[in-house]
């Protein structure tokens, strides 16, 4: 679990709890990595403690979420594509799987100019946060040796 804690949704952690939406937090955490230019795990902030998910979350709900990409030199074609990916990142990362898009909807969103529903909080978005849920989960219970599949089927 430690090697990958970055990526595993809050469900996952805290309750040992796969979903349909647990792959769905992992892409997000990859597109905010992407965006960013930074690894989730082990983000460092001179002015917070946040993790990546975080520093973007904040960033997003104070109006500059392009300060995510600053380090990357973004061209002005590209802005509203890197700001569109960020936005749908923050919503792949929603603390409650409920709130998360499917992930047919994540590339509609991805894919269109629609307007894009308003993100809730994130899961995971300080350092400690995550650290507490995976030693919490693994000292509380044993790790599970059933194996199960998780599959949606959607037509085309």
């Amino acid at each position: 679990m430690n090697t990958c804690s970055g990526y595993i949704s809050p469900e996952y952690a805290n309750y040992g709890l796969y979903s349909l939406k647990s792959d769905v937090f992992s892409f997000g955490v990859l597109v905010l990595e992407i965006v960013g230019g930074y690894r989730n795990r082990g983000f460092r902030h001179p002015d917070h403690h946040l993790n990546l998910i975080g520093h973007a979350w904040g960033l997003f709900k104070q109006g500059r979420p392009l300060e995510l990409a600053a380090g990357s030199k973004v061209e002005t074609p590209y802005l509203s594509e890197v700001l569109r990916s960020i936005h749908v990142g923050l919503l792949c990362v929603q603390e409650n799987p409920e709130d998360r898009p499917n992930m047919s909807y994540v590339v509609l969103m991805l894919g269109n100019e629609d307007e894009l529903p308003q993100p809730k909080q994130p899961g995971f978005f300080t350092e400690r946060d995550l650290v507490e849920a995976s030693n919490s989960s693994s000292q509380s219970k044993p790790p599970s040796a059933n194996v199960c599949s998780v599959s949606v089927l959607e037509a085309r």
